[in-house]
């Protein structure tokens, strides 16, 4: 159980911090505190949904890399 909430504590922070994170998910900062420090059981459906958020979150940097490097004028340099 520890490295779940290990796990979802590095995800909120891949949103950027708790407040971020919060939005992303529609969960209460504090509620979001709770699981991180294993006061609250992580659900699989917060799991799921922690998953869908970090898909959207990387459609959103990649559509913004796209901008930034169109703006340069450059190629999509993949990592």
């Amino acid at each position: 159980m520890q490295d779940r909430s290990e796990h979802f504590a590095y995800c909120v922070q891949l949103f950027g911090g708790t407040t971020a994170a919060s939005r992303r998910l529609g969960i209460d900062e504090r509620a979001l505190r709770r699981f991180i420090n294993g006061e609250r059981p992580l659900g699989d459906g917060l799991l799921e949904d922690t998953a869908t958020a970090l898909r959207r979150l990387i459609t959103e940097a990649t559509e913004a890399e796209g901008l930034i490097l169109a703006a340069l004028g450059a190629k999509s340099n993949e990592p």
